[in-house]
């Protein structure tokens, strides 16, 4: 653990760009953890309520699992850095068929703590957020250069509290280390991969993948996602595929619904679970000096009426309840984009006509 400590002091110093949004950035409704970091003095909070059946076809048992799993996150120190304490507690009761009595096995099937840094940011560059102003097709269509994701990595413990029936002879304390990475295929496609190694020092290390397909509709409150998980260790292996909706309330609130399945029947796995995020935003941009402050970083002129549209725009989005969907950005319209050309030609002229005037 001291030496996971030290990597992390040593990669801090790496990239500094900015992990804050305006809109909630959550984890759920799928495992799958996003490179992203909440941002720094944001503390959110993810949690739902889950049930399972589980049966096994060879040792000819019956399991219903009733639980709850949470997750509590805070940015701090660094826009990029985020500290984690995730956990599921669950409740199964085992029939044995074969035997003719019942167990019941109650403690958590996850809890472990650690830290989330991103080392790369693949839009810490704002050009690659411009909108193309001439082709619709190229603000929204498939790049191949778009799969080239942000990159974080994770390292923390796993912790097993007194006599866990789950895991039996497991050490107290054990690791897990993972990579996170992002990418944002289109401004509606956002694809997510994690890969981990946990329980490390324990006789049944695990090594898993999570795949994760996001997609966010017109109307950007709503989104839906598609997840496919891997899990290969000698205590237990299967592969697990959930499917779910979310719902943005509005900045600080989001609501989620998920099920899924397992491939396998030893043991077979269908699984339900609904939650909720909320987030209490504390975050604060530091200030930069004027001397420090790049050419327009400031906004420019200020236009005249800018502060009555402003006031429009603000109201218009408190009325729709929100702006967006998690780590989502829809690009402007075709109607947006025919304004925004007709406005880049018109200054264009302007400036030329100023460079052909002729002084007396």
């Amino acid at each position: 653990m001291k030496n996971l400590l030290l990597l992390f002091l040593f990669i801090i110093p790496i990239t500094v760009c900015c992990q804050y949004t305006d809109v909630i950035n959550s984890n759920r409704p799928g495992l799958s953890v996003s490179a992203y970091a909440v941002g720094r003095n944001v503390l959110q909070l993810e949690a739902g309520l889950l049930f399972e059946q589980r049966d096994h076809s060879l040792l000819n048992t019956q399991s219903n699992i009733w639980g709850s799993d949470f997750s509590l996150r805070y940015g701090l120190l660094f826009e990029q850095l985020e500290i984690n304490w995730e956990g599921t507690f669950q409740n199964q009761n085992i029939t044995y068929s074969n035997l003719g009595f019942s167990e019941n096995l109650t403690d958590f099937s996850r809890n472990r703590l650690g830290l989330k840094f991103l080392i790369y940011d693949r839009y810490k560059n704002p050009e690659r957020n411009k909108p193309n102003l001439y082709s619709w097709k190229a603000n929204y269509g498939f790049k191949w250069k778009n799969l080239i994701p942000s990159v974080s990595i994770y390292g923390g413990a796993t912790f097993n509290l007194g006599d866990n029936p789950f895991y039996v002879g497991d050490p107290t304390v054990s690791y897990r280390a993972m990579v996170a990475t992002q990418s944002r295929l289109t401004p509606r496609f956002v694809l997510i991969s994690n890969i981990a190694y946990d329980r490390i020092s324990t006789d049944f290390p695990e090594l898993s993948y999570l795949v994760s397909l996001s997609h966010a509709f017109r109307n950007p409150k709503w989104s839906i996602f598609v997840e496919n998980q891997g899990i290969q260790s000698d205590r237990y292996s299967d592969v697990l595929v959930r499917g779910g909706v979310a719902h943005l309330f509005n900045d600080d609130l989001q609501a989620d619904i998920n099920m899924g399945a397992s491939f396998k029947n030893t043991p077979s796995r269908i699984f339900i679970s609904a939650g909720a995020s909320y987030r209490l935003d504390f975050h604060k941009d530091k200030p930069i000096p004027i001397d420090e402050q790049k050419a327009g970083e400031n906004g420019g002129p200020i236009k005249k009426n800018a502060m009555k549209k402003k006031k429009k725009e603000n109201r218009k989005k408190a009325k729709e309840g929100g702006s967006g969907a998690e780590d989502i950005e829809l690009g402007p319209t075709k109607k947006q984009l025919r304004k925004q050309r007709k406005a880049e030609k018109k200054k264009k002229k302007n400036k030329k006509e100023d460079s052909e005037a002729i002084d007396f």
